[in-house]
């Protein structure tokens, strides 16, 4: 396993001290960097995990805050700020953007060469970022089949890959073709992954706080899940060797 370098970042965002999760490979050459995005609940231990094995793998890797350092275990907290936050695109990009500064501003990034990753609210400001026209080399979202403003998805250039759980009552295939229409109208190389009888949130271990109905843990899909988003990566933003 490679050595990592994990820090605390804190930011400006949406009104918010945010508290990223920064975690770096080894080395000091600039590296391939993937911005990662939680779910509605916030960063957490999970999406820290994350990032880490992203390092390990050799990117620069910023799992972004939502909450200012808050994690929303309660679900009507939760709903409550999330809820208005994926009907305002804008502001959902604002927390991209300033995200993404923090990522592009470490010596260790490559600028050129970012990906974006999320996971349900995570994944949905990922998508406003590239219908924002960010340059990024790829987009990996899961329980995020969110459709945007007309026109601005053709602003998308970069490969989409998305992956939801069939069976997931918050994505339902009303949802899922909407959103394959939109990528499919704008022009956008896009992917779909439907992982069988997985609900919401099937990536995400189990909690010890209630949850939103139809969230369940499915062991299986989270594997595959995480190995098609590295595969993702490895298409897209390739990870070479450093320059000794």
């Amino acid at each position: 396993m490679t050595a990592i370098t994990t820090r605390t970042v804190e930011y400006p965002a949406d009104g918010l001290t945010m508290i990223g999760h920064l975690a770096l490979p080894a080395g000091t050459g600039r590296r391939p960097a993937v911005l990662l995005g939680p779910e509605g609940v916030g960063l957490g231990d999970v999406d820290r995990r994350r990032a880490d094995a992203l390092a390990e793998l050799g990117y620069a890797a910023l799992a972004f805050d939502l909450h200012g350092g808050r994690y929303l275990g309660d679900p009507e907290e939760m709903l409550a700020r999330c809820l208005p936050l994926l009907a305002d695109p804008d502001r959902m990009r604002g927390i991209g953007h300033a995200a993404l500064d923090v990522l592009r501003a470490q010596p260790r990034t490559d600028p050129e060469r970012i990906a974006a990753v999320g996971y349900g609210t995570g994944g949905a400001i990922a998508l406003e970022l590239g219908r924002d026209g960010v340059d990024l080399r790829a987009i990996g979202t899961v329980n995020a089949l969110t459709t945007g403003r007309p026109d601005e998805t053709a602003r998308i250039r970069c490969p989409v890959w998305a992956g939801v759980g069939s069976e997931d009552p918050i994505m339902p295939p009303a949802q899922r073709d909407a959103f394959t229409a939109e990528m499919q109208t704008a022009g956008v190389d896009w992917r779909l992954t439907i992982y069988g009888g997985a609900l919401h949130a099937f990536h995400h271990p189990p909690v010890d706080h209630p949850t939103v109905p139809g969230v369940g843990h499915h062991p299986q899909h989270a594997r595959r899940a995480w190995r098609d988003v590295v595969d993702l990566l490895t298409e897209c933003l390739p990870v070479t060797a450093p320059k000794p």
